[in-house]
């Protein structure tokens, strides 16, 4: 594209949202969406946003991500994860751009013990892995110049997170329970948007031919896998200097001893060979991944 392309990120305040504009700050002119100025559960909004906006490339890193309370809020989650990417698809096709959507380990339902790959029947557990699934199908039926990748356990430096949850428990408790008996692989926020810009940057530039030679679902985390008093176990050691000093006694625990309302996958590993073999993108290691963020966090921040 020899222009700089217009580039609307929904979502923008989220952990995702913040990063993408870093990685894509020097790529083209950057409008900003988030809850703020949008409602994404009214679809009349959803296509006013696009419209004003008139984007070359939408990046929707935008969701109903309240695992627990989509169990009672079906209809919110529905309407933002699966109705409001319809939308954007149905607005990208409408004017030849290019969607880069997010979507969730939490579609399979964790019962295989190798890493899960694109083609594996999909079987979610909770309201927010089917939200998520019928926001991928919804996109695909539409068709058209559009990347959904599937990621796993996303905690950075920005929003809510995993990572700044246990940094804040750390510091207030002694010690913590921990599910031991669910794998992922956790996956910063940071890798993806790198591997988001790079990729969407070779798109653009043709270096992967043809629109059907690219268009599709894609798996994107980090590599390895942890458990979470595994993951939590990691961010304790790395993160002395953020947790005023204190070592938390970290206690593997079982499911069971940890019910919550939405029910979790057990094995949430996904395979990246597809996205590997497509785009010669490798994520980091989630531990590589995880002191990237540490030092961001330890880091002065700069003024806006």
């Amino acid at each position: 594209m020899s222009n700089r392309p217009r580039i609307l990120i929904v979502g923008a305040a989220g952990q995702v949202g913040v990063e993408l504009q870093r990685s894509f700050a020097d790529y083209g002119e950057i409008i900003c969406r988030d809850r703020d100025t949008v409602d994404l559960a009214v679809p009349d909004q959803v296509r006013t946003m696009v419209r004003e906006a008139a984007p070359n490339i939408i990046l929707n890193a935008a969701a109903y991500t309240a695992v627990d309370r989509a169990e009672s809020e079906p209809d919110v989650a529905m309407a933002v994860n699966a109705q409001a990417p319809a939308i954007l698809a149905e607005e990208a096709l409408r004017t030849d751009a290019l969607l880069v959507h997010y979507s969730t380990d939490y579609v399979f339902d964790g019962s295989k013990t190798s890493p899960w790959v694109e083609t594996d029947k999909t079987n979610p557990l909770n309201v927010y892995g089917a939200s998520k699934l019928a926001g991928e199908e919804a996109i695909q039926k539409v068709g058209g110049k559009f990347l959904i990748f599937r990621t796993s356990w996303v905690f950075g430096p920005h929003g809510q997170n995993y990572l700044l949850t246990m940094l804040r428990l750390g510091r207030e408790r002694d010690s913590l329970n921990i599910v031991d008996d669910q794998i992922g692989a956790p996956t910063s926020s940071i890798e993806l948007a790198n591997a988001t810009r790079s990729i969407v940057g070779g798109v653009l530039e043709s270096q992967f031919g043809a629109i059907p030679n690219w268009a599709g679902l894609y798996h994107m985390t980090c590599s390895g896998s942890a458990s979470w008093c595994g993951f939590s176990r990691a961010i304790f050691t790395h993160a002395q200097a953020l947790l005023d000093g204190k070592m938390p006694a970290v206690n593997p625990i079982a499911t069971s001893e940890y019910p919550t309302p939405a029910k979790r996958p057990q094995n949430s590993c996904l395979s990246n060979e597809k996205l590997e073999a497509h785009f010669a993108v490798h994520l980091a290691p989630w531990e590589t991944a995880l002191a990237t963020a540490l030092v961001r966090l330890t880091l002065p921040q700069r003024p806006a």
